[in-house]
């Protein structure tokens, strides 16, 4: 069995992760760091860090009436993608936690699509 990084657990919610293939199961935010737990296969886990995370990405659709999806970015090993039922909850939950500057909006559809515009148009040096 897996042991967790938490001392006290906050929230517990289902989850689904987006790394390699989609797993199902737990999230749990607690005092020393964010954890995810898969429901089929107990060696299938991940746990960060508060002092690891670098910022989470949140999509933001229908002027944030949904949130179809957040990624923690860490310092070293790269991004993790989850999707829950209610993100909001655990977006609160992880904002206890770490500095509410580092929970920034994706960029949009078309803000993509304008920015690699420009970017054909500017001189290298």
């Amino acid at each position: 069995m897996v042991q967790s990084i938490n001392t006290k657990v906050d929230l517990v919610e289902s989850a689904t992760s987006f790394l390699g293939f989609t797993d199902y199961g737990k999230i749990m935010i607690g005092d020393k760091g964010f954890e995810f737990f898969d429901d089929r296969n107990a060696k299938n886990f991940i746990q960060i860090p508060w002092e690891e995370v670098d910022c989470v990405v949140t999509s933001v659709m229908f002027k944030g009436k949904w949130i179809p999806r957040f990624a923690i970015k860490t310092r070293k090993d790269g991004t993790f993608t989850f999707s829950t039922k209610d993100p909001k909850k655990v977006l609160r939950g992880i904002r206890e936690y770490i500095n509410p500057d580092k929970i920034v909006k994706s960029l949009s559809f078309f803000q993509v699509i304008k920015q690699s515009v420009s970017n054909l148009f500017i001189k290298k040096k």
